[in-house]
Order: C-alpha cells, then sequence, then structure tokens
C-alpha cells in the first residue's frame, strides 16, 4: 500500500491498518469500533489519520450510510491480503477439530446448489461437526464478497469467476425438461413442435434476458415463447406441476422436484450442453485448516450425490 508522502512503513502504526481494515468492511465507524475493541471517538480519529495518510477520504457520506471512495475499494484487498498474511507469520497456524469447533462459515451459492447440496451436507455437518453452522447469501457480486472476505466459499459455473481465486471442481449437470403429470398436449417424449407450442418457465436468476436454450433455438432460427420468468429455480417446479406451462431445468434439481411434485421429466428435444460447477475462494484461504476441511466435506458429498 503507498502512502503519501513517501512514508515508510517503519513509520506507519499497523494497529491503524487493523482499524482501517474493520473501517472497509463495515462501513461503519460504531461497529468498526466495536470489531477492534476501540470508542467511537478514538476510531473517529484514527479514521481521520488514515484519511490524511491516504491522502483520500476513503468513506464519503451517501444518504443516511457510507460508501467506500474508489481508491478505498482498492485497497480492501490488498489489505485482507497483507494482514492475513502477516498474521500467519507472527502466530502458529492452530489445528481444525471439526468435532469440537465452534464456527459459522459463510457459503455464496444460488438457490439450484442449496436445493441440490444442503440436506446432504448438514447431515455430514451434523454426524462430523454439530457445532459448525453455516449461513448461505445469494448475492450476484462473488468475486466482490470474496475480495472482502465476506463470505468463505462460492459455489460458481466452472470458468465463470476470474483466474485470480483459487478454485476446485465439484460437479457437472445436464439438463431436463419439466411438465406436470397429466399433461395433455405432452405425450411419452417431447417433439421440437411439441416444445416450441407449449408456454415456458424461463428461471432467470440475475434477471438478464435469454438462456442456454434459447440459444440452441436461435441457431436453428428458431424461437420458443417465454411465457414467464421467475428468479428462482426454486418456483419453477411448483409453477409447472400446477399449469400447463413447460420448463427446461438442471437434472439433479429436476429429480429432487420430482419426488415431491407430480411433475415428469423428459428429454429435451433439442442437444444441451451439459454444464458444470466449482468451489470458488480467495488464496489466502489455500492453507486455512478450517477451510481445508470445508472443501473437502463440499467435495466428498459432490462425489456422493
Amino acid at each position: 500500500m503507498r502512502m503519501v508522502h513517501d512514508a515508510s512503513l517503519s513509520a506507519i502504526d499497523l494497529n491503524l491498518l487493523v482499524i482501517l481494515r474493520a473501517l472497509l468492511r463495515e462501513r461503519h465507524v460504531t461497529r468498526a469500533a466495536a470489531q477492534v475493541g476501540l470508542s467511537q471517538s478514538a476510531t473517529s480519529h484514527a479514521l481521520s489519520r488514515l484519511r490524511e495518510l491516504c491522502a483520500d477520504p476513503l468513506l464519503v457520506r451517501r444518504g443516511r450510510g457510507l460508501e467506500l471512495t474508489a481508491r478505498a475499494a482498492r485497497l480492501l484487498p490488498s489489505l485482507e491480503r497483507g494482514l492475513s498474511d502477516l498474521a500467519s507469520v507472527v502466530t502458529a497456524e492452530p489445528a481444525f477439530d471439526p468435532k469440537t469447533a465452534r464456527k459459522l462459515f459463510t457459503l455464496a451459492t444460488a438457490d439450484y446448489e442449496q436445493g441440490v447440496l444442503l440436506t446432504p451436507l448438514l447431515g455430514e455437518i451434523e454426524r462430523s461437526a454439530p457445532d459448525v453452522d453455516l449461513s448461505l447469501v445469494t448475492f450476484p457480486n462473488v468475486a466482490e464478497l470474496l475480495d472482502a472476505g465476506r463470505v468463505d466459499l462460492a459455489v460458481v459455473i466452472t470458468g465463470s469467476i476470474s483466474s485470480t481465486f483459487s478454485t476446485q471442481p465439484l460437479f457437472a449437470d445436464k439438463f431436463v425438461s419439466m411438465v406436470r403429470k397429466g399433461h395433455p398436449r405432452v405425450r411419452d417424449k417431447l417433439t421440437l413442435d411439441g416444445y416450441l407450442a407449449l408456454r415456458h418457465v424461463l428461471v432467470a436468476p440475475g434477471g438478464a434476458p435469454g438462456s442456454i436454450v434459447d440459444t440452441e433455438l436461435a441457431r436453428r432460427g428458431l424461437e420458443r415463447r417465454v411465457a414467464l420468468v421467475v428468479s428462482s429455480f426454486l418456483v419453477a417446479p411448483i409453477i409447472v406441476s400446477e399449469t400447463d406451462f413447460i420448463s427446461t431445468a438442471p437434472e439433479r434439481l429436476a429429480r429432487r422436484m420430482a419426488e415431491r411434485f407430480p411433475l415428469r421429466l423428459l428429454a429435451p428435444p433439442l442437444r444441451l450442453p451439459q454444464f458444470s460447477f466449482s468451489l470458488a475462494w480467495h488464496p489466502r484461504l489455500d492453507q486455512d485448516p478450517a477451510h481445508i476441511w470445508l472443501r473437502r466435506l463440499l467435495t466428498q458429498v459432490c462425489a456422493a450425490i
């Protein structure tokens, strides 16, 4: 981190960097003060010193809250890495015993992966690490969350995240089409004409138009009627089971939903590519014992399903 006045490292109080990390993480002086064990006034004073040192306001008022400046947003990932590396130098890495550990892990996953992985994962955690808890988020800014240390792991489409993150393959999946049992227009298999004549449910978690299905149809000069767009993979099976709509969805989740709802699963009438998922995490956690344990557990769960 290059400071103004060409300040040397020996001239910088490293405690200020710990306070800076808390301020940039929390974007709130009172919460940052509580995190580092200082009073609000002492933390405010430290923020003033940091602003002078960095020649940047770092946090600016926006409405009722504070926002990072562009400089602060660039500083935070380097600050996280630097302090993590420094801590590993001066402290011995504690052993991680899942049987006795009390720890909360935060994972970023879409509802599709949650629907496929959560039940077997929770079963394994209950057996091997009864005091380990999970928090799951579905925010789209996965790279930002990993950089900021706000999530421990993310489950992502393979190849969809920057190569600056560490990754590990999890599992592959393919598409099937779902219709309700007793659908009046669908017999033993789907024809392309019959498929195109139906009303389709499209799952678009990020709200963006289009899908793999629409891309493949467009290559043939064809188009389907997307009559409903939803944001959740878990909503589509409910809609399909109670209407004459059709939805083309990942097979692993569709099979689980077919155990609970009156659904039929059919092969789509066009060739669709497979896709795969990977774990992604920040490289600063590569050697963290607790993190290694969780990665191995997730990999074992995925191998079992």
